[in-house]
C-alpha cells in the first residue's frame, strides 16, 4: 500500500488559452497537513477543485488510494471521502443553515417527498458537537448571517462527509482569532486519526506554523516543495514570486500621528443584540483600528457607520458637514467609502465588467448636462483606476468573476479611490489577497493617511491592524473594552489581554 492518499501527475487544466495548471505533479500523505500557497492567479484553486470534483482534468491522473480517480462532480468527490470548503462561499443563502449542512445530502431526511427537518437538523447539530464547532442557529436562513458564520457551515458541511482528505482554500482568513485556533485544533485532531487536509492560505507565517509540508505554485506550475519545520517565510516568499521580496510591509513609525481635526464622531452606537454604547472620533490622516473575537462585534460597527443596518440608538455625525449620517445613501454623497469583509456577495457585481464595477459609486460624477451617463467619462475613469492600481486583466470588459481574488479586491478599493474621499471604513481589505498585493494595499493606506484621509480598519488580522493603526479599539461582547495608542504597549499580548 502507498504511504500516500493522494498522487496527482502530470495534471493541467485550461480556461480558453489560460493554462491554468501546467504538468502538476503533487502528492499528500495520509495523516499529512500539506500546505499549498502562490500568488493570486498561480493556480492553487484550480487544482483543489479538480480534486474536489468542481472542473475536470484536461490531461494527467489522478490516484486515490492508488487507485485511479477521476470525480464526476463534488458528490462523487464526496463519495470517495473527499470534501472541500471553497474560496468563495459556498452556501444557498436562501436555504436554512441545517439544510445546507447537507446540500445535495437531504435525500436521507426525506420521506414521501417532505424533508424531515427535526431530524435533519438533529443530524447537522451533531456535526457541530462531533467536531467542537461554535453553534449556529439551524432554522435561520444563511443570508445575512455573517461570512465566518457561514464559513463555519461550509466546514460542518465538508466534515459531515467524515473525509480522509479535507480541503480548505482561503478559510482561516475569514476566521476571528478564538474561531481561527478551534480549526488549528482541528487540524491536529485530523492529523491524530490518521486523516489528511491540503490547506491554501496566504498568511505564510500561518502555514508554516500549522502545516508538515509546503508545495508552492508559480504561474501555474508547482516550483517547489519544502517541510514545514526546515523552511522560513521569506524562502517561502522568494519561491512564490521568484525574487527577494524587498520594502516595507507594515508602518515602519511607531508613534501616532494623525491630525487634530475630527472627521467623523461615532457616539453611543447600538445595533440591537450586536453592538451596544460604542464611541469613538476619527481623525483626518488616522488610521483607526478595530479587532476583537468573533462576538465582539466589529464588523456590525462598519456597517452601522455607513447606516447599511439598522440603528436601534446612538448617532454618527460627520462634522465638517455638520450632518447625521442616517444612511448609506447620504454616506455615498458625503464622501465616505465603505469595503466590506464579504467583497463577493456585498460589494461587487461580480457577473459584471471591470468597467461597471469601477464607475458604479461615481455615476452622479459622470453625468453629462442632461443626466446621462458620459461614456467616455466612464471608460477614462476606468481605464485610469485600472492602470493605477495594476490591474490584471484583458480589458475593462472582463467581467470581474473572471479575475483573481487580489485582482477582484484591486477593483473593490478602485470603485472607492476614483472619488473625493474623506473616510474610508475598511473590513478585512487583505482577506484572500498574496503577499504582493497585500503589500500593496498597506501602501495604499500610507498615502491616503499622508493626504488626510480618515481609515477605520476592521481586521481580524491581529499583526495586521498592530502594524497599521494609530489606535486600537478592542471590542469585547459588543462593546468596547479598551483603546490603545501605538505609542503604548502596542503588541499582541496586551491587545490579546484585553479581547479575553
Amino acid at each position: 500500500m502507498s504511504e500516500n492518499i493522494l498522487e496527482i501527475k502530470g495534471l493541467n487544466k485550461y480556461f480558453g488559452t489560460t493554462h491554468a495548471n501546467k504538468n502538476i505533479d503533487f502528492s499528500v500523505k495520509k495523516g499529512e497537513i500539506k500546505g499549498l500557497i502562490g500568488e493570486n492567479g498561480s493556480g492553487k484553486s484550480t487544482l483543489l477543485s479538480q480534486i474536489a470534483g468542481l472542473y475536470p482534468r484536461d490531461s494527467g491522473r489522478m490516484l486515490l488510494n492508488g487507485r485511479e480517480y477521476d470525480p464526476q462532480s463534488p458528490i462523487d468527490a464526496n463519495n470517495c471521502g473527499i470534501s472541500m470548503v471553497m474560496q468563495e462561499l459556498g452556501v444557498v443563502g436562501t436555504l436554512p443553515a441545517g439544510v445546507n449542512v447537507f446540500l445535495g445530502r437531504t435525500s436521507q431526511f426525506t420521506r414521501n417527498g417532505i424533508v424531515n427537518l427535526k431530524a435533519l437538523n438533529k443530524a447537522a447539530a451533531e456535526q457541530f458537537a462531533k467536531w467542537d464547532l461554535p453553534k449556529v442557529p439551524l432554522n435561520e436562513l444563511t443570508d445575512g448571517m455573517m461570512i465566518e458564520t457561514r464559513k463555519i457551515i461550509e466546514l460542518a458541511r465538508a466534515l459531515s462527509v467524515d473525509p480522509q482528505l479535507l480541503l480548505l482554500d482561503e478559510i482561516t482568513q475569514s476566521l476571528s482569532m478564538n474561531n481561527r485556533n478551534r480549526l488549528y485544533d482541528l487540524l491536529k485532531r485530523l492529523k491524530a486519526m490518521g486523516r489528511s487536509v491540503i490547506v491554501i492560505t496566504h498568511d505564510v507565517e500561518e502555514l508554516i506554523q500549522i502545516t508538515d509540508s509546503i508545495t508552492v505554485l508559480r504561474d501555474g506550475a508547482v516550483v517547489g516543495e519544502v517541510l514545514s519545520a526546515k523552511t522560513s517565510p521569506d524562502e517561502i516568499k522568494r519561491m512564490m514570486v521568484g525574487r527577494e521580496i524587498s520594502g516595507e510591509y507594515y508602518r515602519a513609525d511607531m508613534k501616532p500621528d494623525y491630525r487634530n481635526k475630527v472627521v467623523l464622531s461615532v457616539k453611543n452606537l447600538l445595533v440591537e443584540n450586536e453592538i451596544e454604547d460604542v464611541s469613538f472620533d476619527v481623525h483626518e490622516g488616522e488610521i483607526l483600528g478595530l479587532c476583537g473575537l468573533s462576538d465582539s462585534g466589529i464588523h456590525a460597527v462598519g456597517k452601522a457607520i455607513y447606516g447599511l443596518t439598522r440603528r436601534s440608538g446612538g448617532t454618527v455625525h460627520l462634522v465638517a458637514k455638520g450632518l447625521d449620517i442616517k444612511n448609506s445613501t447620504m454616506a455615498l454623497k458625503n464622501n465616505m467609502a465603505y469595503v466590506p469583509k464579504d467583497r463577493d456577495n456585498e460589494a461587487l457585481m461580480i457577473n459584471a465588467s471591470i468597467l461597471d464595477n469601477l464607475s458604479m459609486p461615481s455615476l452622479s460624477e459622470l453625468q453629462g448636462k442632461f443626466g446621462y451617463i458620459a461614456p467616455r467619462k466612464t471608460k477614462r475613469l476606468a481605464s485610469d483606476m485600472t492602470k493605477k492600481l495594476s490591474i490584471k486583466c484583458t480589458d475593462i470588459n472582463q467581467t470581474v468573476n473572471t479575475l483573481s481574488g487580489g485582482n477582484k479586491q484591486k477593483v473593490n478599493l478602485g470603485r472607492w479611490l476614483a472619488k473625493d474621499l474623506k473616510l474610508l471604513i475598511l473590513d478585512c481589505p487583505t482577506r484572500g489577497v498574496d503577499v504582493g498585493v497585500k503589500a500593496y494595499i498597506y501602501s495604499l493606506m500610507k498615502e491616503l493617511k499622508k493626504e488626510g484621509i480618515a481609515i477605520i480598519l476592521i481586521s481580524d488580522e491581529l499583526p495586521e491592524v498592530l502594524g497599521m493603526a494609530d489606535r486600537l479599539i478592542v471590542m469585547k461582547g459588543g462593546r468596547v473594552a479598551g483603546i490603545i495608542r501605538r505609542d503604548e504597549d502596542f503588541t499582541e499580548h496586551s491587545v490579546i489581554g484585553v479581547m479575553i
